[in-house]
């Protein structure tokens, strides 16, 4: 089991658009393996993607709802009822905002071995497949915000009043 460090909000890999992945390989399910290790020894967890743990690969796994998986270069489609629930993130721990989301999510994408994927959720699985797919284009939920709510995020987060990070 090799479970890899957590990058915390203020690491630039964070913010950067993840590499689309071309080659499904041996070091690809590595990576699977790794993110899926990680993700199950996190607290709190529901995805971790690729660059939470400093690879720039549009890779990441999910927990959710009794779901568990992971996509490869994933693409969205959206509907247009929404959620507004609390969301957190292991890159900005202990800090939970509502956040509004789609409601229903579909991820278009690959399995580790380039084999094509869909996968289709509703509440939670469809916040964790947004949220882990936003990570891959350097964006956190956060990001997502407005009005007060953002506001006090940022105003918390500048402060440094999330948890330190576990590894």
């Amino acid at each position: 089991m090799t479970m890899r460090p957590i990058r915390i909000i203020g690491d630039p890999v964070l913010r950067a658009a993840c590499d689309p992945v071309t080659t499904f390989d041996a070091e690809l399910r590595t990576l699977v393996t790794d993110l899926m290790d990680t993700l199950l020894g996190a607290p709190g967890r529901a995805g971790v993607a690729a660059n939470q743990i400093g690879v720039p690969a549009q890779v990441f796994v999910y927990d959710a709802d009794g779901h568990r998986g992971h996509m490869i270069n994933p693409t969205l489609e959206l509907s247009d009822e929404t959620q507004d629930d609390d969301e957190g993130c292991l890159s900005i721990p202990g800090l939970y905002f509502p956040t509004p989301r789609a409601l229903h999510a579909t991820a278009h994408g690959f399995d580790q071995h380039g084999e094509p994927l869909t996968i289709s959720g509703s509440g939670f699985l469809a916040r964790a497949l947004q949220h882990e797919t936003d990570h891959l284009h350097g964006r956190l939920y956060v990001d997502t915000l407005h009005g007060d709510t953002r506001r006090r995020a940022l105003r918390e987060i500048r402060a440094g009043r999330f948890d330190a990070p576990r590894r």
